[in-house]
C-alpha cells in the first residue's frame, strides 16, 4: 500500500479544484448579477457539482477497483443508451444547436463524459485478457475500434467533434502501450483520414474554426473573435497579471471565459506566473499517475492506471493548447478547473479510482511505458508481464 502517491493526488485535485472555484466565481459574477440578480448564482451551482464530485471522489478511492472488471459490459451497455437518451424529447436538451447533455434535476449531465472512463475501464480489461493477443489485428485493433467507433458514430450525431477526438487520442494511446502494432495502427490512421477531412469541409462551423486557428485576424470579428480575445487577455495579464477580479475580458469579451477558455482568464488574473503554477500542478499529478502505473502489480492496474492518467492529461493539454492558439478550438472543458458540470463530476471521478489504485495496487514495479517509444518491439508489455507473473491463470 502506497499512501503518499493517494495523498499527492488528492492534494493535486484539490488544489486545482479550488483555483477553479475562485477563477469560477470572478469569471461570473458580473454575469450573474445582470442576468439573476445574484453574484452567486454560478458560483452554488458549481459548488454543487464541486460537493457530488468530491463525494463520489471520496467514495472511488475507498472502494477496490478491481470490481469494475466484473460490471465493465453493464457499463458499456448503459452508456450506450444514455448516449441515444440525448435524442429522445423531453429528457435530451439542446443548446447552441447541439443535443449532448441529459435532463437531471437539479443540474444536466453529458454522457460522452461518461463513456471516456467506461472506454479506459473496457480497454484496461479487454488489453488484460489479451495481453497475448496484441499484434493480432483482430484482437489488436479489430475489436477495441469496433467499440470505439460504435461511441463516437453516436457522439458525431449530437454532435461533439471534441469528445470524438479525445476518445480517439484516449484510445489509439491505450492500444500503443498494451502492444498492437504500429503499423496496424499507422494503416488506419491514414485511412481515416479522409473521413476526419470530410468531417471538417462539409460542417461549416467546423471548417470556420481550422481557418481561423490559421488567421484569427482575417476574420477578427467573425469565427477569429474568441481567438483573438483569448490572447487579448494573455497579453493583459503578462508576467504577475491584473490581480483576482481585475479581468476585462470577463466583461463581455472573450465569451466561455468560465468554461472552455478559463485559462485565458488565469493568465490575465494571474498572470504568467498563474498560468504556470497550474500547469505544473497538473504536471505534478500526471507525473504522479505514471508513477501509480509503474508499480502496477498486474496489466489491468497498469492499463487503468495509463488510461485514468491520459484521460485527464490529454483534456488539459488540448484546452491549453486551444486557449493559446496552439490548436483549433474546440469544446473542451479545463479538467477540475472549468466551471462545473459533467466533466468536473468524471474528472473527480477518475481521480478516486487512481487514489484507489495508488493505496491498494500491488507494489511489484514493471517495465516504464517508455519501453514501447523506444522501439521495444514484440511482446514488450508480454515480457514484462511475464517476468512479473501476469496471468490470468494465477487468479
Amino acid at each position: 500500500m502506497n499512501t503518499s502517491h493517494s495523498r499527492s493526488i488528492l492534494i493535486s485535485v484539490l488544489l486545482l479544484v479550488g483555483i477553479g472555484t475562485v477563477m469560477v466565481y470572478s469569471s461570473t459574477a458580473l454575469m450573474s448579477m445582470r442576468e439573476h440578480g445574484s453574484g452567486f448564482n454560478f458560483l452554488l451551482k458549481h459548488l454543487f457539482t464541486v460537493g457530488i464530485g468530491t463525494a463520489v471522489m471520496l467514495m472511488l478511492a475507498r472502494t477496490d477497483y478491481r470490481k469494475y472488471r466484473s460490471l465493465v459490459y453493464v457499463l458499456l451497455g448503459v452508456s450506450v443508451v444514455l448516449l441515444l437518451l440525448v435524442f429522445m424529447p423531453g429528457i435530451g436538451i439542446s443548446a447552441n444547436g447541439a443535443r449532448r447533455w441529459l435532463r437531471l434535476w437539479p443540474t444536466t449531465f453529458q454522457p460522452s463524459e461518461l463513456v471516456k472512463v467506461v472506454m479506459v475501464i473496457f480497454l484496461a480489461d479487454y488489453m488484460d485478457r489479451n495481453i497475448e493477443r496484441m499484434r493480432d489485428f483482430r484482437y489488436g485493433i479489430a475489436i477495441p475500434l469496433g467499440v470505439m467507433l460504435l461511441f463516437q458514430v453516436i457522439i458525431i450525431r449530437q454532435p461533439d467533434f471534441g469528445a470524438v477526438m479525445s476518445l480517439g487520442i484516449l484510445t489509439f494511446g491505450l492500444l500503443i502501450l498494451g502492444g498492437a502494432r504500429l503499423s496496424h495502427i499507422g494503416s488506419l490512421a491514414l485511412l481515416a483520414l479522409p473521413a476526419v477531412y470530410l468531417l471538417i469541409m462539409t460542417s461549416s462551423y467546423r471548417s470556420k474554426r481550422l481557418l481561423c486557428f490559421l488567421d484569427p485576424w482575417k476574420d477578427a470579428q467573425g469565427c477569429g473573435f474568441q481567438l483573438i480575445q483569448s490572447f487579448i487577455a494573455f497579453g493583459n495579464g503578462s508576467l504577475w497579471g491584473l490581480g483576482l477580479g481585475g479581468s476585462k475580458q470577463k466583461l463581455y469579451f472573450l465569451p466561455e471565459a468560465h468554461t472552455d477558455f478559463i485559462f485565458s482568464l488565469i493568465g490575465e488574473e494571474l498572470g504568467l506566473i498563474g498560468a504556470m503554477f497550474v500547469i505544473a500542478v497538473f504536471i505534478w499529478l500526471f507525473v504522479k499517475g505514471f508513477q501509480v502505473s509503474v508499480r502496477a502489480g498486474d496489466p489491468f492496474s497498469y492499463f487503468l492506471t495509463l488510461g485514468l492518467t491520459m484521460l485527464i492529461g490529454v483534456q488539459a493539454i488540448i484546452n491549453i493548447a486551444v486557449s493559446t492558439g496552439l490548436m483549433p478550438t474546440k469544446g473542451l472543458p479545463l479538467p477540475f478547473i472549468s466551471y462545473g458540470g459533467s466533466a468536473l463530476l468524471i474528472n473527480m471521478a477518475a481521480a478516486g479510482i487512481l487514489m484507489n489504485i495508488a493505496r491498494n495496487g500491488d507494489d511489484a514495479p514493471v517495465k516504464s511505458p517508455v519501453m514501447y517509444f523506444k522501439g521495444a518491439g514484440r511482446g514488450a508489455l508480454q515480457r514484462a508481464g511475464r517476468s512479473h507473473s501476469w496471468s490470468h491463470r494465477q487468479r
